[in-house]
């Protein structure tokens, strides 16, 4: 810990606010608290491709950045050249999630957000000589988690992309590599180099002050046999550095961050088998019914799997992401196109809420896309006056009634619900 750091705390030790929303009263500039109408659960969206760039959400934004026919962002920084990809990118962070985007979701109700971020955004952490990603986008996640704050939302800054990628050929990792190169000790050494970074950020500027999580690895591979050094040694270096960050900086303990990990019902094993101090852990669980070959195609089937999901293994659980995308060979087709079937993808939506608000909360994915079309898409879900008349389960003011737009940003009408 250098001097820099110690003189920081003196300064800025009274601006940190690590917590979950059911501990503590976190409000907007001006006073509003959007956890009120939750009871603390959390209702959130994720800031999907807005620092790590998945091109399938945006393809035409991915065509402007010049990255056409690139998997990944380390291709197409690779393909641009580094001076041509930080412009390129740095117009990129400045337009997808704007300070209207943020003051959108706030009257929408919203309380959280989630933000996917990749290692290379600590820039001393790439390999010059191998590795290609844009520089830059830190000064955007100061000022946009800056306008978060100031709109009361909670903040959960996820590592989404980790060294050598936890997974293969996935756009999510920031590369598309081969085979995972996540699981050696070298590569656990550079992510906690850039959560030691982080989680000082957090408690000593300003502008994070309503991070209250840092989720240490998004969606490792689901085989416990792989990841058994994941839990073994990452998770409990990764506790061991957040809190010798925090230990150091003599932050109370009431005001540490969460430490989110996946799920044991993700299926990378229990991440709570290594740890001997789980003080302010969290649990993350992503669930894209899409992609669950065991649950049958159906509409009143997938409502019934909704409303008794069994989503969560570990306490607390935030459900981080999620969507109303159906598989995609149906997707399309006459019982399942998203326009005349809005009727089901209300009831499906209202069943997953349900389910998640049995746990902490949950995430949305994702705030926006291009798509054009709304079940990836919470803004989308909105342009299409679908969540509107969906979200207001009997706990958010009663079947049939109206709340007021203090409590929930819009009127809504109740749905009735099955399953």
């Amino acid at each position: 810990m250098g001097c820099m750091r110690v003189a920081a705390l003196s300064i800025l030790a009274t601006l940190t606010l690590a917590w979950l929303p059911s501990n503590k009263r976190v409000t907007s500039s001006n006073g509003t608290d959007l956890f009120a109408p939750s009871d603390g659960k959390i209702r959130g969206v994720n800031l999907g491709t807005q620092f790590v760039f998945e091109p399938w959400i945006a393809m035409q934004a991915w065509s402007e950045i010049g990255c056409e026919g690139e998997q990944s962002e380390y291709d197409c920084v690779a393909k641009l050249g580094q001076a041509a990809a930080n412009d390129a990118f740095a117009e990129h962070w400045s337009s997808w999630i704007t300070k209207d985007d943020i003051d959108e979701m706030q009257s929408y109700g919203l309380n959280t957000i989630r933000i996917p971020v990749g290692y290379w955004m600590k820039e001393d952490l790439i390999y010059s000589d191998s590795e290609y990603f844009p520089q830059g986008g830190y000064d955007y996640l100061e000022q946009l988690c800056g306008w978060a704050s100031d709109a009361g939302l909670y903040i959960i800054i996820d590592l989404h992309g980790a060294p050598g990628a936890q997974v293969a050929k996935n756009a999510f990792t920031g590369q598309f590599a081969d085979t995972p190169g996540f699981y050696v000790d070298f590569q656990y050494a550079r992510a906690l180099e850039f959560l030691e970074w982080m989680a000082t950020n957090i408690h000593t500027k300003h502008n994070f002050r309503n991070v209250g999580m840092l989720e240490v690895v998004n969606e490792p591979v689901q085989n416990p046999d792989t990841t058994a050094s994941l839990r073994s040694r990452y998770y409990p270096d990764a506790f061991n550095t957040i809190r010798g960050v925090e230990r150091e900086l003599d932050i109370d303990r009431e005001n540490y961050l969460h430490i989110q990990m996946m799920d044991s019902v993700w299926g990378a094993g229990d991440p709570h088998e290594h740890l001997t101090d789980d003080y302010y852990a969290a649990y993350d669980n992503h669930r894209y019914i899409k992609w669950d070959a065991g649950v049958a195609v159906s509409k009143e089937n997938y409502i019934k799997t909704s409303c008794n999901d069994k989503v969560a293994a570990n306490w607390p659980a935030i459900i981080g992401e999620w969507s109303l995308s159906v598989p995609d060979d149906v997707q399309e087709s006459p019982e399942w196109e998203p326009y005349s079937n809005q009727d089901f993808y209300k009831k499906w939506f209202a069943a997953q809420v349900q389910t998640y608000e049995k746990q902490q909360g949950w995430i949305f994915w994702t705030w926006k896309t291009q798509l054009g079309e709304y079940r990836w898409s919470y803004r989308g879900m909105d342009c299409w006056n679908l969540w509107r008349s969906c979200a207001n389960c009997d706990r958010w003011g009663g079947r049939g009634s109206n709340p007021n737009r203090s409590q929930l940003g819009v009127e809504r009408r109740g749905v009735q619900m099955s399953g």
